[in-house]
């Protein structure tokens, strides 16, 4: 595919983007350039080429979850200002007026 100064102006006028005689001559040659790389890359033989998602490997820098049994209610209570026993009991912080 060449792309050429007319396609470039065609795409220059969908875009509202105005561009000189130098800039749509120089945007076809380098777009027409940009088009031929990425057809050889098309051309590339991938057959057994595992894809890839990442450049690097990755790894979960997190811990696996674990259940882990809580402590018993009454020690959770024990250093809390104010309790009901079942829960802590805290000052309202929202006005209700």
């Amino acid at each position: 595919m060449t792309i050429t100064r007319e396609t470039v102006r065609k795409l220059a006028g969908m875009a509202k983007i105005g561009l000189s005689e130098d800039e749509a001559e120089r945007f076809a040659r380098d777009l027409d350039k940009t088009a031929a790389f990425v057809g050889r890359i098309a051309k590339a033989e991938t057959e057994g080429v595992a894809p890839a998602t990442h450049a690097a490997p990755m790894k979960s820098v997190f811990r696996d979850d674990a259940t882990i049994p809580s402590p018993p209610r009454e020690e959770m209570l024990a250093n809390a200002p104010e309790h009901d026993g079942t829960g802590f009991l805290t000052p309202k912080v929202l006005d209700e007026g």
